[in-house]
């Protein structure tokens, strides 16, 4: 049986554009799923995803009228059940039978690897498309992840119909037959229609295959999402470049580049152009007006600063885009004049004059006001400063006037602008530089991947504000629980052990974390605990995102390192140990003397007394343990962790020795005790770096 492609598509008012994406391909996914579970497209199947404005569809290359029929093998009563003592059916088979329609000459009799059982085979007839289009498509729109439903009337005004927008019409072509399909109150057809103003109002399509091809041609619609936004981003650079100008950052470029290519169906470019007396105002503030609200790309010059200039997605190809280009000028310059009157009105009042005023700002009902969170983040961010032995000052008024630009109109209006302002604010005030640009980075990194604070006072506030933020949340028992995170704690855990480690600060986690409990005194409940265990298990994901193995990232996080800054060093070291002969013997060692202290318990805790060691082979481990000791603390102190790894190796030939010729547990206690003491010197300087015995298959 020959197999067709298959479209189905269906039409509707406009669509929600930061959905459209995962609507389209949730709708094409399902289809297609529906399909292969039916039997009616193969497990490989091929399909073109569609989304536009005002339509989902799929195209799915080869689907058969007919599934083809399938063999069932259904599993009855046992022998024991089926059959009496004579050897005759019961009751329960031939009732069993009955319902199958089988006579019990049809059974057979076969093990399910349990015991032996009655099988009835038979072949049923696929199903057909035609049949299964409706469940398929009703599957598909029930799966949608749909972010609001709105009900609407359809047009006999009685029957109601929920649905992300109203639909209406529904295409389901198998090759150029139209299937007798429904959906949403609507009958499946081959009419649809192109762009809403210069395509065909009406368009019957041929056939399946030719749907992008006759979408373009007479509806003026590019139907795939990514051809449409690959088009989009080409034209954009194009006139970019003939403009000598950039579209600037590419992580900014590319969500709206999504979100432009949700709007419009047949796009066009347009250069527009705004008065050059806005560039007075923070480029940033521009820049985020112009994306946000109106969604514009922005033009740069080569060095980055903003022009006075930007270009426009439009849903309209014209040979004379005047009016479009004038409206879009129209619109903008409120906007920028908006923004240019909170900054005008913001820089009326310093910073400083705003801090009293967040005593009546609540950051949350059980930890105070903003105000209050400030007098904690202040405290931490001294005691930090004067350990790194940081500018304490800067570090105490930068974390003073942090929060401030929180009360002014332009954070107010913009909320991703805070800190930004703040650093804007700060040096118009006149305050230091280093205060300024501490104000800007503090929140640094907001996500995965963003730059760290590159001032030594912003590296200090971001971790005090971090830390303030963390414990104060676990003392209120608001830790993160499965994919809840509502205060994106996972996110400010990642921030301290970036800044801790690629910023290379001698600082302890423990000492951190009292720090910032103490900032709360009583106010929060004890929670470090928790919250070192929390770091910690965000650092596994960490360095194992960073391609360390698993093996080897327990072999060192597991031993819960108080110094974040040397976990790079000690992973190096347990990596170039991993690759010496003698590392696989001494791992499984390690892990064989763990388990006996383990169940020696305090026995293992005792003080090494030569006098009682008479075998030659615990003798010379005693010498080796002697020697190598003080080499492994040497390197350890001097950072050189590879060395001290390297130094725990030349144990090996002694290590293998003494549990060949020596009786750990032997009969006298005292020598038993002695031996014990002497595995556990020797295991304290085996796991000095890292637990080796993590490393270990055995």
């Amino acid at each position: 049986m020959s197999a067709k492609p298959l479209l189905v598509e269906l039409l509707t008012e406009e669509l929600p554009p930061k959905a459209l994406k995962r609507l389209g391909e949730s709708f094409a996914a399902s289809v297609v799923d529906g399909l292969r579970t039916r039997g009616l497209a193969a497990a490989d199947v091929g399909h073109r995803t569609f989304c536009t404005p005002r339509r989902l569809a799929v195209r799915v290359d080869a689907v058969l009228s007919q599934a083809p029929e399938r063999s069932v093998e259904l599993k009855g009563p046992s022998l024991k059940v089926g059959l009496n003592a004579e050897g005759k059916p019961t009751q329960a088979l031939l009732k069993w039978a009955e319902k199958q329609g089988a006579s019990i000459d049809r059974l057979t009799q076969a093990s399910d690897g349990k015991q032996e059982c009655f099988w009835f085979r038979s072949t049923l007839p696929g199903e057909s498309l035609a049949g299964a289009i409706d469940a398929v498509i009703a599957q598909a729109i029930t799966r949608l992840p749909i972010p609001k439903v709105m009900e609407y009337q359809l047009a006999d005004g009685r029957t109601s119909v929920s649905f992300v927008r109203p639909a209406h019409r529904l295409v389901a072509l198998h090759g150029a037959d139209v299937l007798p399909a429904s959906a949403l109150g609507l009958q499946a057809g081959r009419i649809t229609a192109g762009h809403r103003f210069q395509g065909a109002a009406s368009i019957e399509l041929a056939d399946a295959q030719g749907y992008v091809h006759q979408l373009e041609r007479e509806g003026r619609v590019m139907p795939d999402f990514d051809t449409r936004r690959a088009r989009i981003e080409a034209m954009l650079r194009e006139r970019a470049a003939a403009l000598g100008a950039s579209l600037g950052d590419e992580a900014s470029v590319a969500p709206l580049l999504d979100e432009v290519c949700a709007l419009v169906e047949w796009p066009a470019v347009y250069a527009g152009e705004f008065e050059r007396e806005f560039l007075q105002v923070p480029q940033e503030c521009l820049i985020l007006t112009m994306r946000t609200n109106q969604k514009y790309f922005p033009l740069f010059d080569a060095s980055g600063r903003l022009l006075p200039s930007f270009l426009i997605v439009s849903n309209m190809d014209v040979e004379d885009p005047r009016f479009i280009v004038d409206g879009n000028q129209r619109v903008v310059r409120p906007r920028l004049a908006d923004a240019r009157f909170f900054f005008e009105q913001d820089k009326k009042t310093p910073l400083a004059d705003r801090v009293p005023r967040l005593a009546a700002v609540v950051y949350h009902a059980r930890l105070g006001t903003q105000a209050e969170r400030v007098q904690r983040v202040r405290t931490i961010a001294r005691a930090i400063a004067e350990s790194l032995g940081a500018n304490d000052a800067h570090a105490d008024r930068a974390a003073l006037l942090a929060k401030t630009d929180l009360l002014t109109g332009m954070v107010g209006e913009f909320p991703e602008l805070q800190g930004i302002m703040g650093a804007y604010y700060a040096r118009h005030d006149g305050e230091p530089g280093p205060v300024a640009d501490a104000i800007l980075e503090h929140y640094r990194p907001r996500f995965a991947g963003d730059d760290l604070p590159a001032s030594e006072t912003g590296t200090v506030l971001a971790l005090a504000d971090k830390l303030e933020t963390l414990a104060g949340l676990f003392g209120i028992g608001q830790q993160p629980s499965g994919d809840r995170d509502p205060f994106a704690l996972r996110r400010h855990a990642l921030g301290v052990i970036r800044l801790l480690i690629e910023k290379q600060l001698a600082l302890s986690l423990p000492w951190l974390v009292d720090r910032a409990f103490e900032a709360f005194g009583d106010r929060v409940g004890n929670a470090r605990a928790e919250l070192e265990t929390f770091v910690f298990e965000r650092l596994a994901g960490y360095l194992r995102e960073r391609g360390y193995t698993a093996q080897e990232v327990a072999a060192v996080v597991d031993q819960r390192p108080a110094d974040l800054a040397q976990v790079p060093a000690r992973l190096e070291a347990v990596r170039a140990f991993s690759a010496l002969p003698e590392s696989a013997a001494l791992a499984a060692a390690n892990k064989r003397i763990g388990n006996i202290l383990k169940k020696a318990g305090n026995v293992a805790g005792g003080e090494i007394q030569p006098a009682l060691l008479s075998e030659t082979a615990e003798k010379a481990l005693h010498e080796e343990v002697a020697a190598i000791a003080p080499d492994v603390d040497g390197r350890i102190a001097a950072g050189d962790y590879t060395g001290a790894l390297a130094a725990v190796a030349r144990a090996r030939s002694a290590v293998d020795a003494f549990f060949d010729a020596v009786m750990v547990m032997a009969e006298d206690p005292a020598v038993r005790a002695n031996r014990l003491a002497l595995l556990a010197r020797l295991h304290h300087i085996m796991n000095r770096v890292a637990d080796i015995s993590k490393l270990s298959n055995a």
